[in-house]
């Protein structure tokens, strides 16, 4: 039979402290980077949409999809409300004709030039808070991490 998980385990209570702070560090980092796309005007999940089309010549729903992690049925409504914004624009792909193509509009291209270079310097500011020992830390650690799943 299976190891039984009790939380009064010492090793799931070091299991459960490590998820417990993943999971708030993520949603500390998810806050902090929406509140900086809500200060361009934007959802997460429109500047994700935003910067995955930033300097390409458009891409499907699929190829959007597999680059943001946006759900189809979500997808299509952030599309929907990018091309209400006259950010994007629907064309259809010459080379499958049964798929579209999303492109940024002119509109679209300065919103990424600008935004997606504002957005980064954002975010810098609390990493650069981290000593560049940390950093590489924190990546080595979280690339173990990546490979256990």
């Amino acid at each position: 039979m299976g190891t039984k998980i009790t939380y009064k385990n010492a090793a799931n209570q070091d299991f459960l402290a490590v998820v417990r702070a993943l999971v708030r560090a993520y949603q500390d980092f998810a806050a902090y980077d929406a509140a900086g796309h809500r200060a361009a005007g934007l959802t997460s999940p429109q500047a994700d949409v935003l910067f995955a089309l930033g300097n390409t010549r458009g891409l499907t729903f699929r190829e959007i999809g597999e680059k943001t992690l946006i759900t189809k049925g979500t997808l299509t409504g952030v599309i929907d409300r990018l091309e209400y914004k006259r950010l994007v624009q629907r064309v259809p792909n010459l080379t499958d004709k049964r798929c579209t193509l999303v492109r940024l509009t002119g509109k679209g291209t300065q919103a990424f030039q600008e935004h997606f270079p504002r957005h980064i310097a954002y975010l810098k500011t609390r990493f650069d808070q981290l000593s560049p020992s940390d950093k590489r830390t924190a990546m080595r650690l979280l690339q173990k991490i990546r490979a256990v799943f």
